[in-house]
């Protein structure tokens, strides 16, 4: 399940709402995956942590809702769907990866 603050089917928030803003994130301290580090930070009494990059799944497709793997993430398209994410993500890579 995706979090956020007025999200829709695929993720998208009411903070980022473009066609292609579909990744969600996991935050290393609660485990969820949200729509974005600011919906989280909204909605829980904690700052967003970032995960490890050797975590396992740390990414969930919005459109097809399989997890990726921090590798998988930094090819800008998501392998099982085939759908892409938006690349302006790497602007916050430091918000959401160790």
């Amino acid at each position: 399940m995706i979090l956020g603050i007025e999200t829709d089917v695929c993720g998208r928030c009411t903070h980022y709402h473009n066609e292609n803003d579909i990744a969600a994130l996991q935050c290393n301290q609660c485990k969820q995956y949200y729509a974005c580090f600011k919906c989280h930070d909204q909605m829980c009494d904690h700052r967003f942590v970032p995960m490890n990059n050797e975590n396992s799944k740390p990414v969930m497709c919005g459109k097809c809702k399989n997890f990726l793997t921090y590798e998988q993430y930094q090819q800008y398209k998501y392998p099982f769907c085939l759908a892409s994410f938006n690349p302006r993500c790497a602007l916050h890579k430091n918000i959401y990866f160790k």
